[in-house]
């Protein structure tokens, strides 16, 4: 995968995930879906894959800044 194409699959998932950690815009969604009873379980779930895609962000900028060096 290139880095191009790394760093925005790192930028897209932090933005996704974060917006769904911290508005309520998944439980919205899950309620007018009628699975409101899974919002319990999102904080096991988004907060991993916001410090996974951070993660995926950070080596993507770092393996560019190599590649420039």
């Amino acid at each position: 995968m290139n880095e191009r194409r790394l760093l925005k699959l790192g930028i897209v998932g932090t933005i996704v995930a974060a917006l769904c950690c911290f508005t309520p815009i998944l439980v919205v969604l899950l309620g007018a879906v009628g699975l409101s009873a899974l919002t319990g379980y999102l904080d096991y779930v988004l907060l991993p894959a916001l410090a996974i895609f951070a993660g995926l962000t950070a080596y993507a900028l770092w393996r560019r800044s190599r590649a420039n060096s």
